[in-house]
């Protein structure tokens, strides 16, 4: 890695802003948003994003809801490729398939329709942050559900301490920056 783009991964890094005890008690939230309010940094962190996949073979990008579907529009329109959305219960309005999972703040289900997929397409799922990994690892099996080859998994951030990356295994997983 060069200077310049280490240099610039380290200013990216500190815009990344701790909010503590939220959205409860003892939850450190990583907010990512200062660092999307600025140009410079939003076209960073897509420009890291497209440099690592634009030679790889993807048919669709999955966004994990809600603050994926800002990176993972920008990628696949970037590339060329589709987008499905994977949303909590009650937000897609066709024929879904579902799966509860414990997230860091209660119990959720995730959602996908059922035809998001055609069977042996290539999915990249991209997320914010990594954290326990449920939710990604959630995601990871609605695509196999679907009959889709998960090629990886792309945060921006990755909270190592959480071990998310090991609930994720077998799978391969890419974070921009790590805390």
């Amino acid at each position: 890695m060069t200077y310049v783009l280490s240099s610039s991964i380290e200013r990216l890094k500190e815009k990344i802003r701790n909010i503590p005890n939220f959205p409860r008690q003892g939850v450190q939230f990583k907010d990512i948003t200062p660092a999307i309010g600025e140009g410079q940094f939003f076209r960073l962190i897509m420009t890291i994003f497209i440099s690592r996949y634009q030679k790889k073979k993807i048919d669709k990008i999955a966004a994990i809801d809600a603050r994926g579907f800002i990176f993972a529009g920008a990628l696949a329109h970037s590339l060329g490729v589709g987008i499905i959305p994977i949303r909590k219960k009650g937000k897609l309005p066709y024929k879904t398939y579902e799966l509860p999972y414990k997230s860091e703040y209660g119990e959720e289900i995730l959602t996908i329709h059922q035809d998001a997929i055609t069977k042996g397409e290539s999915v990249l799922i991209i997320d914010d942050v990594l954290a326990t990994g449920n939710t990604a690892l959630t995601a990871a099996l609605l695509i196999e559900k679907c009959g889709g080859n998960l090629m990886e998994l792309g945060f921006l951030a990755e909270l190592c301490d959480l071990k998310g990356r090991e609930k994720l295994f077998p799978f391969p997983c890419y974070s921009i920056l790590q805390f």
